[in-house]
């Protein structure tokens, strides 16, 4: 203690100039310290010493030709840090990329199973116990259809009540700022929904497992409560498709606004989500999951896009098609931008590498050929309901329109045909995405144990 201030008093001349006395004064203490100090620990302190004696010019010149300035705060990179960065703009992106496609069109391949499969079994029931004129207990996954089937349509008679014209006008009415708000609490309200009701539906199924194989004692508990879920199922559908409703209305008053909205949206609501995501830490699994959820955010915009062409085919005047592609486009090219981007810094600040998301899409191309995985956390969740919900309310006004005007029952025959006419396109669009693909699931799979097989090799 005695020995630093020692130090500090005679590190100073009479007229307050840092001397020559520093280094005796440093040569004192050590010796009476019993030389504790290092002849390698004095070398900077000699080495500022003589700098200090130096003129301007003569220590610009020699940072010149003898250093480098930005090693002072950088550091020599390696062989791993050159990795990193072509990680970071090259592999990660691209792997990103096809696996969120991918997991959009298993999403629309759900989607798709909604519209077709779900109601043609629910006819064949039907057909079924009118023909025979017997009750039969309904197997688990007929009830699950059934229960599907009152959701949805709960969901369209209650969203053909409300007035799109009037949400539309208020929402238009708002500031930009005001949209963007409102615009980003509805995507938080979103993914809450998309999460709750994986439950929900879940709880559902089991209900109607437990009701088709119990016991006739538990008949009437089981019967109640599966009542109570499909209720609470109903309830939650709805919530979520008036959100996702709402959402499709926010972003075509966006897109049909003159004073741009749309990129003052687009810009604030992803660089938001950059700044929410991005600069915090997270695990393999939290960024499989976020992945999963990118993918169904990719699908719902989809489905608001495809709001936005419905009210334009009914309302928009004067040529409007090239206008709409623009928007379109401006609004998946800010979404893809923005997605590889975060994870790319994600995968660089976790240390996250792009073979983790090889593995994520080898994990969705099992689910997709329903191969029983161990962790049924790495399976995507998606519930079809409320996007079925909201794109059949869309579309039954550009039908009912474009009904020919005719008697009653021309018109239901017009229905009919139409109807039919629909079936047959989503049932021939989900056979091709559905073969699609199983054949690249197959393809990818054999792919990556093909590859492990070789890393594993003697």
């Amino acid at each position: 203690m005695s020995s630093s201030k020692q130090l500090r008093q005679r590190s100073f001349n009479t007229d307050g100039s840092f001397g020559d006395s520093v280094v005796t004064a440093v040569h004192d203490s050590c010796e009476k310290e019993g030389s504790s100090a290092e002849p390698l620990e004095l070398k900077p302190l000699l080495t500022e010493e003589l700098t200090l004696k130096q003129s301007p010019v003569t220590y610009f010149l020699d940072k010149v030709y003898n250093g480098n300035s930005l090693w002072n705060t950088t550091t020599l990179g390696n062989e791993k840090g050159r990795e990193r960065v072509y990680d970071t703009i090259f592999r990660l992106p691209w792997r990103c990329e096809l696996l969120i496609d991918v997991g959009c069109f298993v999403c629309f391949y759900s989607f798709l199973s909604l519209l077709t499969v779900v109601p043609t079994r629910v006819v064949m029931t039907s057909w079924k116990l009118l023909k025979t004129r017997k009750f039969k207990r309904p197997s688990p996954i007929e009830l699950s259809d059934f229960g599907c089937f009152i959701i949805v349509a709960c969901g369209i008679t209650v969203l053909q009540q409300i007035d799109i014209s009037l949400i539309y006008h208020i929402i238009r009415g708002q500031a930009t700022i005001k949209l963007y708000v409102i615009y980003n609490v509805l995507e938080i309200f979103d993914r809450l929904c998309q999460s709750f009701n994986g439950d929900v539906l879940q709880m559902l199924f089991h209900s109607a497992e437990g009701l088709a194989r119990c016991s006739p004692e538990t008949q009437s508990t089981r019967f109640w409560r599966f009542i109570s879920d499909q209720v609470l199922a109903v309830v939650a559908i709805l919530v979520h498709s008036f959100i996702l409703l709402a959402q499709a209305i926010t972003l075509s008053a966006c897109i049909v606004a003159h004073y741009n909205a749309l990129p003052a949206l687009l810009v604030s609501n992803n660089f938001s989500e950059i700044k929410s995501y991005v600069f915090k830490g997270y695990n393999k699994d939290n960024v499989h999951s976020m992945v999963y959820f990118d993918s169904i955010e990719r699908f719902h915009i989809s489905t608001f896009i495809l709001f936005v062409l419905a009210q334009n085919i009914m309302e928009a005047e004067g040529p409007w098609f090239q206008s709409f592609l623009i928007h379109t486009l401006s609004v998946y090219l800010c979404e893809v931008a923005i997605d590889v981007i975060k994870h790319s810094f994600i995968a660089k600040f976790n240390n996250i590498t792009p073979i983790a998301y090889s593995e994520f899409l080898e994990a969705l191309c099992k689910q997709t050929l329903h191969t029983q995985t161990e962790d049924t956390k790495k399976n995507l969740k998606f519930v079809p309901l409320a996007p079925a919900c909201v794109v059949i309310r869309v579309l039954v006004p550009v039908y009912a329109a474009n009904l020919p005007y005719s008697p009653l029952l021309w018109k239901l025959f017009w229905i009919m045909l139409f109807s039919a006419i629909t079936y047959i396109l989503l049932t021939s669009l989900k056979i091709l995405i559905g073969l699609v693909l199983k054949k690249h699931a197959t393809w990818y799979v054999n792919r990556c144990r093909r590859r492990n097989h070789h890393l594993h090799a003697d």
